[in-house]
């Protein structure tokens, strides 16, 4: 068998696509152009190039954008001012703090002094309440790009049995949450599950989100099985000597020979986080203004 590939990168481009049609009429009869404001604390490399694409294609889809760089020596307290003054702004409907933060600021502090109005990464005390009580609210960004990927791979997904490897905060419990709303049978697997390979093997539709450089290979995957990989592992490049290159936690080749579809990395889960977030901050524009959600936005 060979897995046709998921292509996110062309799924999160139609995405954006959708939204900047929805921002263009919110433009018109509302005179709301919805805005991103992105908090950057320090000098890490990574964080300034995805903030840069934030930035980017908040302002292709026709949104505007807010950059707050801070220096890596700012005090939480001062973090946590300007996370107040965002608050206080009434233009701003999305604040992502970008993660991570310096070593000495507490993060789950400033993540819960965001207004969960504006909590578009969804990561707030608050969101996650509604989250886990079934309330509409504004769910996180990767595990929505995975649900959402699966979803354009396998159509209906109501009863299949999803197992997600990894049970972290970020991607691993909201993903289990968010196949769960859709009707699906969900498995968290994880380090201690006994027979993990075993019960990768039973998955309809297997998410590998463990941080663990191709760590899933084919005799883990069911035949024809959708493989959604969210890991990013930067590895010695066997091509390029003293270069790394970027791998999953899915051993790509190996396991495309079972799967029935599958996420490249990159180009896989990795674009729809941004397109997500995008996704969530028009979602809150229309929220906080009391406009009703468009059908297209809630289908998304």
């Amino acid at each position: 068998m060979s897995a046709s590939v998921i292509n996110g990168k062309v799924f999160a481009d139609n995405l954006r696509n959708q939204l900047s049609e929805i921002v263009s009429k919110l433009k018109k009869p509302h005179a709301v152009q919805p805005t991103l404001a992105v908090l950057l604390v320090g000098n890490d490399p990574a964080s300034k190039v995805y903030v840069k694409n934030k930035i980017k294609l908040t302002n292709e889809v026709g949104m505007q954008s807010r950059h707050i760089r801070l220096p890596e020596e700012s005090s939480e307290a001062s973090i946590l001012e300007h996370v107040r003054a965002l608050n206080e702004d009434e233009d701003i409907d999305g604040i992502p703090v970008q993660l991570p933060l310096p070593r000495e600021v507490n993060s789950d502090r400033v993540i819960v002094e965001i207004n969960p109005s504006t909590d578009v990464d969804g990561l707030t005390e608050v969101s996650a309440g509604r989250f886990v009580l079934g309330a509409s609210g504004l769910r996180p960004c990767t595990p929505t790009g995975c649900v959402m990927l699966a979803e354009d791979a396998l159509g209906e997904l109501s009863g299949k049995h999803c197992v997600i490897i990894g049970r972290s905060i970020l991607v691993g419990k909201p993903a289990a949450l968010l196949f769960l709303e859709q009707n699906r049978t969900v498995t968290i697997a994880h380090s201690r599950t006994m027979n993990l390979e075993a019960e990768c093997k039973r998955a309809n539709i297997l998410v590998a989100a463990v941080g663990r450089a191709e760590m899933v290979k084919s005799s883990w995957v069911k035949d024809g099985a959708c493989v959604i990989d969210v890991g990013i592992n930067r590895v010695p490049n066997p091509d390029k000597l003293g270069k790394t290159k970027l791998v999953g936690d899915v051993d790509y080749q190996d396991a495309a020979q079972n799967a029935g579809s599958i996420t490249p990395v990159p180009d896989g889960v990795g674009p729809m986080t941004i397109s997500c977030l995008l996704h969530n901050t028009l979602i809150a524009a229309h929220n906080r203004r009391s406009i009703d959600l468009p059908p297209s936005l809630k289908d998304v």
